[in-house]
């Protein structure tokens, strides 16, 4: 069955714009035309269209994602290439993590710090205001 734009933006979750936008940037090959020659999509479009967002969203440029399609279009010669694409990105999300897990660990840190000074227990310090000046 096929979808049009509008259903196939439901479907995803993105807008209208955004895949306009990755359909002229040829993110999305093979897009059929209606009689009307409206863009159609059908399952396997919306699998890619999905899979594309992911990848967005793990922070790969348009211009990785072009590269990357143009090796999934080279067939299964290219999966070893396409797999080290995906591991620099897991790699890198990988990191992200960790910085996320320490920014957490540190405002962890202040709120409790910031709790034992409201409840009494610790002595208020600042790192921006002198002792005599608290």
């Amino acid at each position: 069955m096929p979808y049009s734009m509008k259903q196939t933006c439901q479907k995803v979750g993105m807008t209208y714009e955004a895949l306009k936008f990755y359909c002229n940037q040829g993110l999305v090959p093979n897009v059929k035309r209606d009689k009307n020659n409206y863009r159609v999509f059908d399952e396997r479009d919306i699998a890619w269209i999905k899979g594309l967002i992911c990848l967005k969203r793990c922070g790969m440029s348009i211009e990785d994602m072009k590269q990357y399609l143009a090796l999934c279009l080279g067939g299964k010669a290219t999966i070893p290439e396409r797999k080290e694409i995906l591991k620099k990105q897991k790699d890198l999300l990988v990191r992200q993590m960790e910085r996320l897990r320490q920014d957490i660990a540190y405002i962890d840190e202040k709120q409790n710090y910031y709790d034992d000074v409201l409840a009494g227990k610790t002595q208020y310090t600042s790192n921006l205001i002198a002792a005599d000046e608290e």
